[in-house]
């Protein structure tokens, strides 16, 4: 246990074995992904399920933690499963490649894990990712958007009815009232205005290639990469603070599990 030693130190051998003993479900490794999944290994989580369906573009290398000029072209799944086994080689990895919608996010979340962390861009697959996991009485984070943004000190966290400034949460937010969820779901979110594009898109930059197609959104490094840290951290202090999370992340209702928190 050498590698967490710091760690043991800071929150004790008990809150470390309810940190080896969780299972935390990362959806979309991109920017904020990334760096979600980073800050988990590094916490000691026990097991980690991966879930994207892209490989790494020339385009990502300005605020994606796994594109590096050698990692261009490849599944980010495989390229943070290594990166976690390189950080932590006692983490359980289950690296899934897969896009998800309202068939597939059922399954992905099957068996359910303690906590989800939510780092998807498509509304459409982040809406069902949410609403599943919602019904399953999971702990969830949700990233809101973190595009077109240079303010690092206007980011928030709350529950999804309490988000203000951002117009990928109000979007949620109306989606999931639809569905008659209100709450109960965490965000990372910024009151900063969304920054209007400067130039052109490149006609080189990336497009979706999965759901409904839309343009890349301007970003820079530091902003994504907060907004993941920032989804880890309140995933970390929640296992941190439940006894079981292995029990208290997969049953019971949503809204109660954040209000505990």
């Amino acid at each position: 246990m050498e590698r967490f030693a710091r760690l043991i130190q800071l929150v004790g051998p008990e809150a470390m074995a309810r940190l080896e003993a969780a299972e935390v479900a990362v959806f979309g490794l991109g920017a904020v992904g990334s760096f979600a999944v980073e800050a988990l290994a590094r916490a000691g989580i026990g097991a980690l399920r991966l879930v994207d369906f892209d490989t790494l573009q020339p385009s990502n290398l300005n605020r994606q933690l796994f594109a590096l000029h050698t990692t261009l072209g490849r599944p980010k799944i495989e390229i943070a499963r290594d990166r976690v086994a390189d950080i932590n080689p006692d983490c359980r990895v289950d690296a899934l490649s897969g896009f998800v919608d309202a068939d597939t996010a059922p399954a992905f979340l099957d068996p359910a894990p303690d906590a989800v962390i939510d780092a998807i861009d498509g509304v459409n697959s982040k809406v069902n990712l949410l609403a599943t996991a919602h019904r399953l009485g999971i702990f969830t984070v949700s990233s809101m958007g973190a595009a077109c943004r240079l303010d690092p000190t206007r980011v928030r966290t709350a529950d999804l009815p309490d988000t203000e400034g951002c117009p990928l949460a109000r979007v949620v937010r109306k989606r999931l009232g639809r569905l008659g969820i209100r709450g109960g779901i965490r965000c990372v979110f910024s009151t900063e205005p969304a920054q209007s594009s400067r130039v052109p898109t490149p006609a080189a930059a990336e497009e979706t290639t999965r759901g409904r197609r839309r343009p890349p959104l301007g970003s820079i490094s530091y902003l994504p990469a907060i907004f993941g840290l920032h989804a880890a951290a309140e995933t970390i202090r929640w296992i941190l603070r439940s006894p079981d999370p292995g029990e208290d992340g997969r049953k019971g209702d949503q809204t109660k599990i954040v209000a505990k928190y």
